[in-house]
């Protein structure tokens, strides 16, 4: 199972490396920074796959019937998401890509504390060691950031981008949580239906207004294509494939997994954008798959509903209700005796 969720936890990764790796290249190479228009497109292959899908079933799972019990929860779900996305992005316009790094795992323990609250889970010691390990493991990776020389810029507004990462953080936090409770009480596809749906819908208003003209500034060519098709195909496929992992561990696993994703683009940096290496990256990785693997070593339990007291004595009003229930029962009765005995039974 350890084996299985380690597997699972680093294709996301790798996803979320291609995601990165793209819009750098696009950045750095085709001045091109669209983050909301590439989360648009991501939005829109969801609403064409999962809410067509939704589209085309009966009954209580149909479209109909989901937007009409549920439709403005899932409002709510998909601007978190969107402005997730959009805010941790936007942070790199003012903030060092450290205080992104390791603020972003701030939405580590947001998430633990809406799961313990929200989908009851209960963790023990060693999650809470697990996790430790794990941010120490981000801790030695910006540590080689330093090292290499990555912190060319100290940011514009420095306070300004890392309020943007703690508050992106959190709403990740509250779009995993909402994911894991939707994959496993309701289905897959009603998640991803309905973020497509109104992520399309809220990034494509947010897009008309303050994405515009970066995007008529684009000077086409197949190459930028070519990336914005595989930046779109890499969201795709994690937001596909995320629910899946989810439903077979948790939110908080899956976050943890997911922290190795800055390392897969810093080792296609080395080639891509001429990064200097450093052993602390090895370090690093194996650091935070070692808190990885002790978390998932150690399943977490789920709280069981608090069950109402019941009362020490019976009341005159419960003395009656269960006279009425003898009334109304047949009296069962069990005898048991031996050869020789004599029983009498009554059942006044």
């Amino acid at each position: 199972h350890i084996l299985k969720t380690i597997i699972l936890g680093q294709t996301l990764s790798l996803f979320i490396c291609g995601t990165a790796v793209t819009s750098q290249y696009l950045a750095e190479q085709y001045q091109v920074n669209t983050p909301m228009f590439q989360s648009f497109i991501n939005y829109s292959l969801l609403l064409l796959v999962y809410t067509t899908m939704l589209a085309f079933r009966t009954g209580n799972d149909s479209l109909w019937q989901i937007l009409k019990q549920r439709w403005w929860k899932y409002i709510f779900l998909g601007l978190a998401d969107v402005e997730a996305n959009y805010m941790i992005v936007k942070a790199y316009q003012y903030t060092t890509l450290t205080s992104v790094q390791l603020l972003d795992c701030f939405g580590i323990p947001v998430l633990m504390a809406l799961s313990w609250f929200i989908l009851r889970a209960r963790y023990r010691l060693i999650h809470f060691l697990a996790v430790a390990i794990c941010l120490l493991g981000v801790g030695t990776m910006v540590g080689a950031d330093i090292l290499a020389g990555r912190q060319d810029s100290e940011g514009s507004d420095v306070v300004i981008g890392d309020v943007l990462v703690l508050l992106g953080a959190s709403l990740y936090a509250i779009s995993n949580v909402s994911e894991e409770y939707i994959v496993k009480n309701l289905s897959r596809v009603e998640f991803l239906g309905m973020v497509g749906l109104f992520g399309t819908i809220i990034s494509g208003l947010q897009l008309a207004i303050v994405e515009h003209r970066e995007i008529m500034r684009i000077q086409w060519n197949w190459k930028i294509a070519l990336l914005f098709t595989v930046f779109a195909l890499c969201m795709f496929a994690l937001y596909s494939f995320m629910p899946v992992v989810i439903k077979v561990t948790s939110a908080t696993s899956v976050n943890l997994g997911i922290l190795t994703a800055d390392l897969y683009s810093l080792f296609f940096g080395l080639f891509l954008f001429f990064y200097k290496f450093s052993g602390l990256y090895i370090l690093s990785f194996v650091i935070i798959m070692v808190g990885f693997i002790l978390y998932c070593s150690t399943p977490t339990r789920t709280a069981e509903p608090t069950a109402l007291p019941q009362p020490g004595s019976t009341g005159l009003d419960n003395a009656a209700l269960k006279l009425e229930e003898n009334d109304s029962e047949t009296p069962a009765i069990t005898v048991q005796f031996t050869r020789g005995e004599t029983v009498v039974v009554s059942t006044d």
